[in-house]
């Protein structure tokens, strides 16, 4: 087993209270206890969540103290685990090599690279769970220190997985934001009421009973049904039906799903407060309108997994046209608002080598800067694969198209509205941005209804999506370094952060740990910097090449 030189002290970005950032050249190394695995960083991706712990810091969620999944009594072993105000280390894209072993680590071996997988869902946090780079210390360091009691899921897999020595270390690092990209594809949608579950149904008038037993019948049947309405009966066998006065009084987040017979807009927005996570609501107009716009709580179908479906008729059978996935379909016009950013970039690149016949890309962004740096990239590709690409600034006009398909990456809940204007009739739209779950915006319901329009959104990635990924870039069907657009040792990783804060960057920001003194670099500014390493660049962009050229570099010094 090969033995490393493991220092003392070493480089880390600190956060040590809201929007309180720190480079911190003397941070303890921790050596590895028996069930410890210490990684030595190779790479890290800055990433738009990295702000929403620097902003929110103690009360983000992930941020929280543990509160069941593990003795805690392990979690006082643990010099990493910082939950609450404690100073953490941000940084969850990771690729580390694994230095030092505790004598019980087991299925880890030292020397071998490895990606981090981040997301602890086992051991849940008051409003959300455990995570590497939250409660956990993360990659913004040279070395970091992890427990095999806490990365290993119930079912035993190992949230550190395995990667090829042939990649670059960005390349790994970079798996796991295109992973939470993959997950927004592939996730798996309920097209069904949940059975066993809890049902609210609120009606302003009578309601068809023969439709509604169908409706049931057909797509699962609760556990129990809550009526509120005044002028309807309802009754279908072996369920009981548990009358109420009104939706104010029915418990909040209470129901797995909720019918609305019926137009009125207070109404409707009352009843999404009512919704459980990863609940769906169903619209039924009887042949009416809202009228005005609906207040709705779009943060909530990326951060609770909700989800809204509708007719204009009396029959809540047509409303439920719901896509199995969230994936790209056969002639699909896609629209990525947000293109050029450095996950939209993600979202151009994965959606034009999907392989989907027929599809075309709109890709928007208001930055003719990164714009341009998006088509360097995309154009290509587009070519080689004869996809329409379309590239616009929509501060200039938009193109006059029907979207079958748009792509969120703003949290901007205006833009939500607008997508919805800007779409065909069965449209998805993806709400890939993470707008907070407590906003709410109105939205144009009767339209979202008439096109019997979906909103989809995820939040983070789970450890298949990672594997799928990984093994696309080590087999060559994807090129996750496309998306880099700067590079940065330790001393300019803090205005990394602010640059990814302030939109100053398109494409992905990379720290090497390893390069201490190297400042905040566009791959556009390095051959001023790095004329050797700049030399290595293929067409300015990164690769394995130029990445081997800089650690020699830093090396040498």
């Amino acid at each position: 087993m090969k033995s490393y030189s493991i220092p003392n002290i070493q480089w880390a970005v600190q956060l040590t209270g809201p929007d309180e950032l720190r480079l911190n050249t003397s941070k303890p190394v921790h050596q590895p206890g028996p069930y410890q695995i210490l990684g030595q960083v190779e790479a890290v991706g800055l990433c738009f969540s990295d702000l929403k712990l620097l902003k929110q810091y103690s009360k983000h969620a992930r941020k929280e103290r543990i509160g069941s999944g593990i003795d805690p009594a392990i979690l006082k072993e643990i010099p990493s685990y910082v939950p609450d105000e404690m100073a953490t280390v941000p940084g969850h894209e990771t690729t580390v090599r694994v230095v030092a072993v505790g004598k019980k680590v087991k299925g880890v071996r030292v020397g071998a690279r490895y990606l981090v997988e981040t997301d602890y869902r086992w051991l849940p946090t008051t409003n959300s769970n455990a995570s590497f780079g939250y409660n956990f210390e993360g990659g913004l360091q040279q070395y970091v220190l992890m427990d095999q009691r806490v990365i290993t899921s119930p079912e035993g897999e190992l949230f550190l997985l395995p990667a090829s020595e042939k990649l670059s270390a960005s390349a790994v690092a970079l798996v796991e934001p295109w992973a939470c990209v993959e997950e927004a594809y592939a996730v798996h949608e309920r097209t069904m009421l949940k059975d066993g579950g809890k049902m609210l149904v609120v009606s302003d008038g009578p309601i068809d009973n023969k439709l509604f037993t169908a409706f049931i019948g057909r797509f699962g049947k609760p556990a129990q049904i809550t009526l509120v309405s005044k002028d309807a009966g309802i009754t279908v066998a072996k369920i009981p039906i548990v009358p109420a006065d009104s939706v104010t009084a029915l418990p909040e987040t209470g129901f797995d799903d909720v019918v609305y017979f019926g137009n009125d807009p207070t109404t409707a927005e009352a009843l999404f407060g009512k919704l459980a996570a990863n609940g769906l609501i169903v619209f039924v107009q009887n042949g009416q309108s809202f009228g005005r716009p609906v207040i709705a709580t779009v943060g909530r179908v990326h951060y609770g997994n909700i989800r809204m479906v509708g007719t204009l008729g009396c029959d809540p059978s047509e409303a439920m046209v719901i896509p199995p996935t969230g994936e790209i379909r056969h002639g699909d016009k896609i629209h990525v608002i947000g293109a050029a950013g450095p996950m939209g970039v993600m979202h151009v690149i994965r959606d034009l080598c999907q392989g989907v016949e027929g599809v075309e890309v709109y890709a928007a962004d208001m930055d003719d800067h990164r714009l341009g740096l998006l088509n360097r990239i995309a154009e290509p590709i587009a070519r080689e694969r004869n996809v329409g690409y379309h590239p616009y600034n929509p501060t200039r006009g938009k193109p006059k198209v029907a979207f079958t398909y748009t792509a969120l990456m703003a949290p901007v809940p205006k833009l939500v509205d607008g997508a919805i204007a800007d779409s065909a009739a069965h449209a998805i739209i993806n709400i890939f941005a993470g707008i907070p779950a407590s906003v709410s915006a109105p939205i144009d319901l009767d339209t979202y209804i008439r096109k019997q329009l979906y909103f989809i959104g995820t939040s983070g990635s789970v450890l298949e999506d990672m594997k799928v990924v990984l093994a696309k870039v080590e087999m060559g069907r994807l090129d996750t370094d496309l998306s880099v657009a700067a590079i940065t040792g330790m001393a300019g990783a803090v205005d990394g952060i602010r640059a990814v804060e302030k939109a100053l960057i398109p494409g992905k920001i990379l720290v090497y740990p390893a390069c201490e003194t190297l400042p905040l670099t566009p791959l556009d500014q390095l051959a001023k910097v790095l004329p050797a390493v700049a030399a290595k660049l293929d067409n300015g962009l990164w690769n394995l090449r130029a990445e081997q050229a800089l650690l020699t570099h830093f090396n040498t010094k």
